[in-house]
């Protein structure tokens, strides 16, 4: 039995209560918190991914802060490493009475009045010590190199002369094992000098200079060597010479002082002026003062950079997640709503929870980030005190990167946020979802930033092309803009794809219905959920985006770089010039026999398979002026048909790949040719070039099989009278010399274009042709790659062989860099990227989409269906991502290209690995996708979608 009651009268009144008050800013902040630590602790696995996003850069940043700052050392770590316990240093720099000045903190940095780099004349002091005050302790060291025999043969290595083993040099210095010497016949080493050289303390070393016999007594460590690095310490009765210091003990230099010695042409590293240098007014005395400045900008500009980088490609992650957990936590949010929360307060919660998170990760990071520091540290020294300063902790940038974490976390939630705020509370509770629609204004925006972006680029690279045909003066800002605007517009093309990101879904989503359902399913839920899809696929693109241009830039530069590359030999062998010690242009032909065997001695102390010996004839510039060179002296040249020469009025540059066009004749003997030229002839070949004839790498100077040899006086030749193969007539230049003689000389033509010799002829034939010839080169060939440490070592080996007359000098060509070397990390790094990007994303997909795949398997839906979703999601996430980048990337380098003239060429842009990029990866992403199975579909009860 049912009545009906009435219902009581209750009193209202227009005014509100006095004793209802709404709550204050403050309460509402900490509600908001309390709310925010509570649904935090409610969704656990999107915190922690959430924070794990925002945790790997921030303890990035933080490794490479502390690395850069343990680099650059302080006043105190400097003045310990130079001086170790003694107050100064004073050299010889310059010349007395000249006005000669130095910096401050830098003693290198130095120069005269003028500051014309041009030292006047004059003869500087020889002893500094006698402008001290009398009675003054001063403490010799030479610098020097020395050569001595080890078991692999004569070698040189760096030795200090004078006693550094004195106490006073701790913390320059330092003594680890053995005792100092006692007499003159006694020395100091490294322990890697032992190694070196096969001995231990109490063995002999035989220093050839002078073919002196010292005893090692004990081991030294020098703050300014690796541990790899070996050295002696000789006694001051060596007498080496070289760079020369006077350490002082006890005077202590102002720099008053030091501005006083600098008057005497003295220079100095004074204690009391590092620890607290002086202001100085001209600018050009400052020298590297500011260097431990300098690098430290340089660390907070990476930093920033890079920040800039990770905080676009974290929030656009962190946020798609947070869009997901704030999906979640609608229906909890609407019942605070519905009990008086307003939108700013649901807004608060979600930017608090992303603060949070933000805090939370950049404490951790900031730990993880030291301890990464402290073991590279630990891995990468080399022992030397100039390494790594000390474990230096920059609090004041880590307390930036934190509050910098904190700020990408709280912009990771600014969308999701605003999105909560603007939700229907009523359809929240009720548990409806609608999808979203995609607003008109968004593609039309991103649509005119595409065209912007893409005008723009090519734009400012056609204007660079206008302006270097003009009289613009150089300083200009109108030619500093057209570089900004070739990187500018691929990143409005970014951001058009962005703003433009939900109308591309639904677009997609239509275009892909009618292909499969599962086509159809994987795109409406990538077009209904934008706000998950959008993001993730933006930080693909952001990522593919610097890759593809640092693919395309990287590999045009190369490009360049292997079509001007000048080769000294072969590539895979070592080239040993033979050089005068002098003024001279070329080595005495008295004494370049000698510096051709020490040449080969070289090669067959590294263990060379085989050597040849390249002779040319001298070159005329080593005299003061053409009527030094005697009249009777001839050049005999291989002439460049016209046809190929050079224009001079049209081009301004030309490449010669190491070939000397004026002169291109080598005289090589018939045994060494394979050596020589790096490859084997045939024995025909062999046969005729015994016989006259000419073996040509450079087919332009072929004609009917044979080349135009002639002789010109070695006064014409000087005088650029004589064809230089590169030039046709210029139009103020000399008449063209007739040739003394010409003659045909059969050529056989190889293709071998990376190659210093142009033509080379037998000995027999220089003979014939009254050629004057001395060894220039010696090239060494392997069987097998050289060793690292045996590389290293070739430069003391080539120093221990040099005399007053001649040096060697060794080259290993290896040509041109290969893309190889930064196209496999790069892609490996783009890949790492992409992968955990796409992880994240489909992740969260798979997450949200579980009430939609119970649904569907409640509706028949099969796992297999259910994978191919999954791979239909992973082709349209990654997809747009790396398609977007790709096509943003490779717009600044088409712009570069645009403008270089010429020198960076489009086709150099490895279009095969762009493409690798941008198709491969994807289809790779959404086969793994396809190949994990989901998760077994819950059957739960779902509340019908209003």
């Amino acid at each position: 039995m049912t009545s009906t009651v009435e219902r009581p009268e209750t009193r209202t009144s227009d005014q509100p209560s006095s004793s209802v008050r709404r709550p204050g800013r403050r309460a509402r902040w900490r509600v908001a918190a309390r709310l925010a630590h509570r649904q935090l602790r409610r969704t656990l696995l999107s915190s922690a991914l959430i924070s794990a996003l925002v945790l790997l850069p921030i303890a990035a940043m933080t490794a490479y802060a502390v690395i850069g700052a343990s680099m650059i050392g302080s006043p105190q770590e400097r003045v310990t490493a130079e001086l170790g316990r003694m107050q100064a240093w004073i050299s010889v720099g310059g010349l007395p009475g000249s006005g000669f000045w130095q910096s401050p903190t830098d003693p290198t940095w130095t120069g005269y009045p003028d500051n014309s780099g041009n030292a006047p004349e004059g003869t500087p002091i020889a002893d500094p010590t006698t402008v001290l005050p009398s009675g003054t302790e001063a403490i010799r060291v030479v610098e020097s190199t020395v050569r001595v025999q080890t078991p692999d043969g004569l070698t040189g290595m760096p030795a200090w002369g004078g006693e550094v083993w004195d106490a006073r040099f701790e913390g320059r210095y330092e003594l680890l094992e053995g005792t100092t010497p006692r007499s003159g016949s006694e020395i100091m080493a490294t322990p890697a000098a032992l190694e070196r050289l096969g001995i231990a303390i109490g063995d002999e070393v035989v220093v050839t200079d002078g073919e002196r016999t010292y005893t090692v007594v004990g081991t030294l460590d020098s703050a300014v060597l690796s541990d790899a690095t070996s050295a002696l310490f000789l006694p001051a009765s060596a007498g080496l010479s070289g760079d020369a210091r006077w350490y002082l003990p006890d005077l202590s230099l102002s720099w008053p002082e030091v501005e006083k010695l600098n008057g005497d042409g003295v220079v100095a590293y004074s204690r009391s002026v590092i620890q607290e240098p002086p202001v100085i007014s001209d600018q050009t005395r400052g020298g590297w003062s500011g260097a431990d400045d300098g690098a430290l900008w340089t660390v907070l500009i990476v930093l920033v950079a890079g920040g800039l980088f990770a905080a676009y490609v974290v929030v656009m992650l962190a946020g798609a997640a947070f869009a997901v957990a704030a999906r979640r936590q609608q229906r909890s949010l609407a019942v605070a709503a519905s009990v008086g929360a307003s939108p700013s307060d649901l807004r608060r919660v979600i930017l608090l929870q992303g603060t949070g998170l933000g805090l939370i990760a950049g404490i951790l990071g900031l730990a993880l980030g030291v301890g990464a520091a402290a073991v590279t540290m630990a891995l990468l020294a080399d022992g030397s005190a100039t390494q790594f300063w000390g474990f230096h902790v920059p609090w004041l940038i880590l307390a930036g990167i934190l509050f910098f974490s904190v700020l990408v976390g709280t912009a990771s939630a600014v969308l999701p946020a605003r999105t909560v705020a603007r939700t229907d509370t009523l359809s929240a509770l009720r548990g409806a979802r609608r999808p979203q629609r995609p607003r008109a204004s968004r593609p039309i925006w991103g649509s005119i930033l595409l065209i912007l972006g893409v005008a723009l680029t090519i734009g400012s690279a056609f204007a660079i092309l206008a302006i270097e045909v003009t009289d613009l003066p150089w300083d200009s800002p109108l030619r500093a803009i057209p570089p900004f605007g070739i990187v500018i517009g691929p990143i409005l093309v970014q951001i058009g794809i962005l703003l433009s990101g939900r109308w591309l879904l639904w677009i997609t989503a239509k275009a892909l219905s009618p292909v499969s359902v599962a086509a159809r399913i994987a795109a409406r839920d990538a077009a209904a959920n934008s706000s998950r899809t959008v993001p993730a696929f933006a930080a693909i693109a952001a990522t593919v985006f610097v890759a593809v241009f640092a693919l395309s830039q990287t590999s045009m530069q190369n490009a360049w770089t292997a079509r001007d590359w000048a080769y000294q030999a072969p590539v895979g062998t070592l080239a040993i010039g033979i050089q005068p010690t002098g003024a001279e242009s070329t080595v005495d032909a008295s004494v370049a026999s000698d510096a051709a065997d020490a040449g080969i001695a070289l090669a067959d102390s590294v263990g060379a398979s085989g050597t040849a010996v390249i002779a040319r004839q001298p070159e005329v510039w080593g005299y003061a002026n053409s009527l030094d060179i005697p009249a009777d002296e001839t050049r005999v040249i291989a002439v460049m048909p016209e046809r190929h020469l050079l224009d001079p009025e049209s081009e301004t540059s030309f490449t010669a790949n190491g070939q000397n066009r004026p002169n291109p004749i080598a005289v090589v003997s018939a045994e060494e040719l394979d050596g020589a030229l790096g490859i084997t002839v045939t024995a025909a070949q062999r046969a005729a070039y015994r016989d006259g004839a000419a073996i040509v790498t450079d087919p332009r100077y072929v004609t009917d099989g044979t080349i135009e040899v002639g002789a010109w006086s070695g006064r014409d030749v000087y005088e650029g009278k004589a064809p230089d193969n590169i030039w046709t007539a210029w139009v103020d230049a000399a008449p063209r010399g007739e040739p003394l003689w010409e003659r045909k000389v059969d050529a056989i033509a190889l293709e071998l274009p990376h190659q210093a010799i142009a033509i080379a002829i037998a000995p027999e034939t220089a003979a014939e042709l009254d050629m004057a010839t001395t060894p220039s080169l010696v090239i060494a060939s392997f069987d097998a790659p050289v060793p690292v440490e045996v590389r290293d070592r070739v430069q003391e080996h080539a120093d221990a062989l040099a005399t007053a007359d001649w040096l060697v000098s060794p080259y290993f060509e290896n040509g041109p860099p290969e893309d190889s070397l930064w196209i496999v990390p790069i892609l490996s790094a783009v890949g790492v990227l992409v992968l955990c990007a796409s992880g994240v994303a489909l992740s969260l997909a798979r997450f949200e989409r579980r009430p939609d795949d119970a649904t569907l398997s409640a509706v028949g839906g099969t796992n297999g269906l259910r994978r191919r979703v999954g791979l239909w999601q992973g082709l349209i996430i990654a997809g747009f991502g790396t398609l977007a980048g790709a096509v943003a990337g490779v717009l600044p380098p088409i712009g570069f290209a645009i403008q270089s003239r010429g020198f960076l060429l489009i086709p150099d842009i490895p279009w095969a690995v762009l493409a690798l990029l941008a198709v491969a990866l994807p289809l790779a992403i959404a086969a793994v996708s396809w190949l994990i199975p989901p998760r077994r579909a819950e059957l739960t009860r779902r509340t019908a979608i209003a």
